[in-house]
């Protein structure tokens, strides 16, 4: 007699935390969603890629969704074979691309988010602002992880 098949244990996970809007808590960001994915199991360049999709969203909320007063918020959601991020602030106008001549030395962001990820895209956020987002294909954890 064969045992029971092992149920697949993966379930869905999710991080999130909001930040003071400002350029000194970029790393904070990448330092707090690092230690999320690895916790779960994510490989070193599966982190990584998530990390700079993240970055620079994180990045754009604090340059251009700025607003006194506000928090800006990062949230991971991992599947077994995708990871979310999103990124919400308090400024409504959607994201515009910026075409970047090959001296500019910034306003490739948006670019690079979609060079990396499966699929991007924003919405409104109520009551007010924006969710900017980025689903990554990732690997499979090496194991499910801490919850």
């Amino acid at each position: 007699m064969l045992p029971p098949s092992t149920p697949d244990r993966w379930t869905t996970r999710l991080w999130k935390m909001q930040f003071v809007s400002s350029p000194r808590h970029i790393a904070l960001v990448r330092h707090q969603t690092g230690r999320a994915l690895a916790d779960w199991g994510y490989s070193r360049d599966d982190i990584d890629r998530a990390l700079l999709v993240c970055s620079e969203l994180a990045t754009n909320a604090v340059q251009h969704g700025h607003r006194a007063g506000h928090l800006f918020e990062v949230r991971i959601t991992a599947t077994k074979g995708d990871c979310l991020v999103e990124v919400s602030d308090p400024v409504s106008r959607p994201p515009r691309p910026f075409m970047a001549d090959t001296n500019d030395e910034h306003g490739r962001g948006l670019q690079l988010v979609a060079a990396l990820a499966k699929e991007t895209g924003h919405r409104p956020r109520s009551p007010w602002g924006k969710t900017v987002w980025a689903r990554l294909a990732l690997t499979e954890p090496r194991t499910t992880g801490n919850t």
